[in-house]
């Protein structure tokens, strides 16, 4: 889905304009240091994507922004700490699907998406390729169905732990293709890449601007990406639509989030103020290389979609079986 599709549908606006400062409590926020959970390890695709707008929201509010990898358990740890955290506007956190798939994958769900967060943006979007070492005797998304029909659960791939992107980017195309692969997990991207390219795993769902230069140098070998259109970096690279599966896609939100009953005033100077850094020359450029595709959404678009992903990543991980425990 594409943002002008996303953003039509929920078509929600922020109301009102913004102050220079906003007060909560009696006091403007914000005056001191922000806290930026990212529940991954560094060099992931949220990382970046922190890294690349904190310094530019820091320099719009006028205070520090300090970007805190918290990782393990699949995301769990970091967002379950932004969750039970002052909710005062000094400690957000920025999550991608994993956020909203966790609670379905354990038998006691560690945080609920709705009644714990606040929605602050919609940020950007990134889809992912389906990247193979190259010995593995397929050349096209076709080929790869039947290879793994005729080899039912033999062709493994690498994901960045369970629960994570890679690992439901897979299991979506097992429940739409029918060809079934077995997870390895690693703890993150990074790893799962030098699987790849040391002939570890056959393949695995990667995100595009982490695994270019590898597809580019001949270590591995890339037959589709899953968005609805082709890569900027890799525009020779077809689709998994126009490869043959219809309606298949998978892109990783990237979202921005709060504890719940933070200030709405707090929640409208971060949404403001991101997209003001989204509007800089500078952040286009990089996003665009990187991959990401800016969606800089209201807080009310943001909880709409929420809203639609927690049921469907529910059926998901009940269909395909999926659990942390």
């Amino acid at each position: 889905m594409n943002k002008s599709a996303i953003l039509s549908v929920l078509s929600l606006t922020l109301a009102g304009g913004m102050c220079e400062a906003v007060f909560a409590q009696g006091v403007a926020y914000p005056s001191k240091s922000i806290r930026w959970v990212i529940p991954f390890p560094p060099g992931g695709s949220g990382d970046v994507l922190a890294r690349l707008v904190s310094p530019k929201l820091a320099e719009m509010l006028g205070q520090q922004i300090i970007v805190d990898n918290r990782s393990g358990a699949s995301g769990t740890i970091g967002t379950v700490a932004v969750a039970r955290s002052t909710p005062d506007g000094y400690t957000i956190l920025s999550n991608t699907l994993p956020f909203v798939a966790n609670p379905a994958l354990h038998s006691k769900p560690p945080y609920d998406v709705i009644k714990e967060f606040e929605p602050v943006m919609l940020m950007a979007n990134q889809g992912s390729m389906i990247a193979l070492h190259p010995s593995v005797p397929v050349k096209n998304v076709k080929e790869l169905i039947a290879l793994a029909k005729s080899r039912p659960g033999q062709i493994n791939y690498g994901t960045a732990g369970a629960g994570s992107n890679p690992h439901i980017a897979a299991e979506l195309f097992t429940m739409q293709t029918g060809a079934a692969f077995t997870p390895v997990h690693f703890k993150g991207g990074g790893p799962v890449i030098i699987a790849i390219m040391a002939g570890e795993v056959s393949m695995s769902f990667l995100a595009i601007a982490g695994a270019t230069q590898h597809v580019s140098s001949g270590r591995m070998r890339a037959i589709a990406v899953t968005g609805t259109k082709r890569a900027f970096s890799m525009p020779e690279i077809p689709t998994v639509i126009e490869s043959g599966v219809a309606g298949f896609e998978f892109s990783a939100w990237h979202w921005l989030m709060a504890p719940k009953t933070t200030p709405r005033p707090i929640i409208n100077t971060l949404n403001t103020r991101l997209k003001d850094v989204f509007k800089l020359p500078d952040v286009v450029q990089r996003t665009r290389i990187e991959e990401f595709e800016i969606m800089a959404s209201s807080p009310e678009e943001l909880g709409t979609l929420l809203a639609s992903e927690v049921p469907k990543y529910a059926r998901l991980a009940k269909e395909r079986n999926m659990r942390l425990d």
